[in-house]
Order: structure tokens, then C-alpha cells, then sequence
């Protein structure tokens, strides 16, 4: 067949050693070897051994589903265990099956439900606040906005309505940093690391109260997870989740709302159609049901077609822990792994017009009934991201309600560029003028 994925062959890239790096010379230059050397390449990547950079949909599958056991997580992972500690988004073997089976249920649809009123009420909250920043007839900071609602959200989340309480004595949130500051530096890596003890405190505290037992939150679930053991999380290895939870909660939605809102101002007929459809919401904003915002197509729709031009990791990598072949190369032991969501969703092979926003491929695609395996903005397989329900629900229920209470002003002209950092953010802050409907 010749389209088998036994028949993709994978090219060789001579005189020329990449160093891989998460940068925009990094991006720059894959795009421009994909370009010469097509969608499966191998190149040096340094100490003799060859990185392989895999742009096909069959074969990304292939890695990262069927034969996702041969690879661990690969370069790159060091600075975001800095970060994070030994969470879920790093961890391998029996370390991540072990905490991934303990914390899938907390994810499931009907548990994330238990959060839509938490959800509601930061993005109520928020859009009061839209309310008076308007006032001052300025731009607003959506970077900065999106960024403080998405962790709020994420926090109360996690602790309950009374993370407040986590606040100190000035009332200054010591998370505050993740959204004022985007770099992810060592000084980052000192602060997370700093917040350890207060997180500890904060389980303890929880362990010897009874207080919010009643109250549904992610804290409450990964403290009664249990492995087939029913052995629970060590304090270390909560923290460690916790922190993975936060940081990837928050930078996510934050990221991608950033990015949404931009979009939309300069697609104003998206926006307006957007508009029309957050009725679903406003017919009764305080009883809100998955019913309705499982009504909001289109709005599912604008948050797929930004995620698939703004994917929050922008690439990810693994390690061969055995020979592997993929299509028709034997990927040998040891070998590294690229794949770049940022040029598979702006592939012309697999989108028309890839650099365009058009929120109606996606509705097409659902039409169709076809899952186009060339879209992955959460990754695919056993590794791919829990919190992505979570994600699109309260992107949703942020866009709908803010949509119907703001109208944006054009902004053709604006080009934040892009930050390729651990995720992929704007390089500079987005400032957009709306006007109170």
C-alpha cells in the first residue's frame, strides 16, 4: 500500500549537526530541514548519536500510541524536572504508571463537572473586573488577565474556595510569580522550590481536618487516591504532583486564552458568532449545565483552531529504551525523538491554508466524523494530557461569559511574536481595547 507505514523512509541529514535547544533558531531550523528533507529525518544532534525528527501523522502514532512503552521521555526534561520536581509529566516506567492510574480518576468528566461553579465564578469575578479596568478608557493586559484567571482557577482548584488562606499576612499569593513572570529560570526553579513547605503544610493541615470533606477539589481527590496496592501518594511524591498540577494547569489555559483573544480581535466575525452562541450560557448563568456548554460548537471550535496554530508545546521529545523500528528505519537504542505539534498543525499536507485562523475546519472535521491524527496539542496515547477536558471546559465558560459582556475593537496590526520556552507563550505582553456591550 503506498501509504503503509512500513513504506515512510526516513531521510538523512549530512554535513550538519542540530542542537536542539528550546529557542526560535531551534524552530527556525527544523522548519527549514523539514523543508529540504521532508517529514521524517534523522540528523547529528552531537556525542555520535543521530536525533530523528518525525513530522508524519502514522508515525507519531506509532511512537507515541502503539509502541509508546520502547520510549521515555527524552532531552529537554531536566530543566522542567527543575521545575517540577518528579511529577506526571515527567516521570517514567513504574513511577508514572503508578501515579498516572492513582490520578486518572480525579480527571474523569463527571468528577470535572464538580468544578463548573468554581469556574463560573472566576470568569464572573474576572469579567467584573474587565468591568472597571474599562472604565480608564485603556488597553487592557490580556496576557496579565488570562493569566490571573487561569490561576485563580487552577488554585481554587486544587485547595478549595478558602486558598485564601494560603495568602500571607500582607495578602500577597505566593504563586503570584507564575503569572507576572514568564521566564522559567533558575530563579523560578528557587521559588517553586521554596513554596514545597507551604504545600506540605497545606496537605497536613488538610489530613488533620475534616473541615472540607464535603467540599470537591483535586487536593481532596489525590489525598484519597490509591495505587492496586491501596498504598497513597508519600508526602514527596504529593508535592511533587501538586506542583506538576499547577504549573500545568494554569500555564495551558493561560497560554491559549492568551492567544484566543488576540485571534478574535482580529477575526471580528468569529467574535460576533462567538457572541451568538454564548447565549447557551446567559439563558441562565446561574444554573450553567454540561448541557449547555456542550452546545457551544463553535466556541469548541475557535479554542481547537488556536490550539492547533498556538499548541502549548511547541515540541516534545523522547528516548529509544529499545531498538525500534518506525516505518521503514530501525530507531536503535538510545536514539532521540522530536516531534513538533507547532509544524505538524502548519503542514500544508495536512491543513489548507495552515497559517490562516479558521475556526470551521474543526466543525467540518466533526461533520465528517474523522479524527485527524495530525492534530495534537495534548499529545496522544497513555501520555496524553489529563487535564485537557478540564482545559476546554473552562476556556469555554471564560469565553462565553466575558464575549457577551465585551465587544473587542480590530487589531489587525498586532504581532506579539512568539516565546519558545518550555511552553509556547507571546514574547510580549498583548494589550487589546474593549468596549462594554
Amino acid at each position: 500500500m503506498k501509504n503503509s507505514i512500513e513504506n515512510k523512509s526516513c531521510n538523512e541529514v549530512t554535513n550538519f549537526e542540530l542542537d536542539i535547544d528550546v529557542n526560535v533558531d531551534t524552530l527556525t531550523e527544523l522548519i527549514n530541514l523539514q523543508e529540504q528533507y521532508g517529514n521524517y529525518f534523522k540528523v547529528r544532534s552531537g556525542k555520535g548519536r543521530f536525533a530523528y525528527f518525525v513530522n508524519e501523522p502514522e508515525l507519531t502514532n506509532s511512537l507515541l500510541v502503539k509502541n509508546h512503552g520502547n520510549f521515555n521521555k527524552g532531552p529537554g526534561f531536566e530543566r522542567i524536572k527543575m521545575l517540577l520536581g518528579n511529577g506526571l509529566i515527567v516521570s517514567d516506567g513504574d513511577i508514572w504508571r503508578r501515579a498516572r492510574r492513582m490520578i486518572q480518576p480525579t480527571f474523569s468528566r463527571q468528577n470535572i463537572h464538580k468544578l463548573i461553579s468554581k469556574i463560573v465564578i472566576c470568569a464572573s469575578d474576572r469579567a467584573a473586573l474587565w468591568d472597571k479596568l474599562i472604565l480608564k478608557d485603556e488597553p487592557i493586559n490580556i496576557t496579565q488577565q488570562t493569566s490571573d484567571f487561569a490561576l485563580e482557577l487552577i488554585l481554587k482548584s486544587i485547595f478549595g474556595h478558602n486558598y485564601t488562606n494560603l495568602f500571607d499576612e500582607s495578602g500577597d499569593n505566593p504563586f503570584s510569580f507564575l503569572s507576572e513572570d514568564s521566564t522559567r529560570d533558575l530563579t523560578v526553579v528557587i521559588k517553586m522550590r521554596n513554596l514545597r513547605k507551604l504545600i506540605l503544610h497545606i496537605i497536613n493541615t488538610r489530613k488533620e481536618s475534616s473541615e472540607l470533606d464535603n467540599e470537591y477539589d483535586f487536593l481532596h481527590m489525590y489525598l484519597n487516591a490509591t495505587d492496586k496496592d491501596g498504598l497513597k501518594f508519600r508526602d514527596t511524591e504529593l508535592i511533587d504532583e501538586i506542583i506538576t498540577l499547577i504549573v500545568a494547569g494554569y500555564e495551558t489555559s493561560a497560554g491559549t486564552l492568551n492567544w484566543v483573544w488576540l485571534l478574535l480581535s482580529q477575526n471580528i466575525e468569529a467574535a460576533e458568532q462567538l457572541y451568538i452562541e454564548s447565549d447557551y450560557l446567559h439563558s441562565n448563568i446561574e444554573n450553567i449545565d454540561i448541557e449547555m456548554i456542550n452546545n457551544m460548537k463553535f466556541t469548541q471550535s475557535i479554542l481547537e483552531e488556536t490550539l492547533r496554530l498556538y499548541p502549548p508545546v511547541w515540541l516534545f521529545s523522547r528516548r529509544a529504551v529499545i531498538d525500534t523500528k518506525i516505518g521503514e528505519s530501525l530507531i536503535p537504542n538510545k536514539s532521540d525523538i522530536y516531534i513538533s505539534p507547532y509544524i505538524m498543525h502548519r503542514t500544508t499536507e495536512y491543513w489548507s491554508k495552515p497559517d490562516l485562523f479558521q475556526p470551521s475546519r474543526f466543525i467540518s472535521k466533526r461533520k465528517n466524523k474523522k479524527n485527524n491524527s495530525a492534530f495534537i496539542p495534548f499529545s496522544l496515547g497513555p501520555r496524553r494530557c489529563l487535564g485537557e477536558y478540564f482545559s476546554f471546559l473552562e476556556m469555554k465558560i471564560h469565553l462565553g461569559i466575558m464575549i457577551k459582556k465585551f465587544q473587542i475593537e480590530v487589531c489587525s496590526r498586532y504581532n506579539p511574536q512568539l516565546n519558545l520556552g518550555i511552553n509556547l507563550r507571546s514574547k510580549n505582553d498583548i494589550f487589546l481595547k474593549l468596549r462594554k456591550r
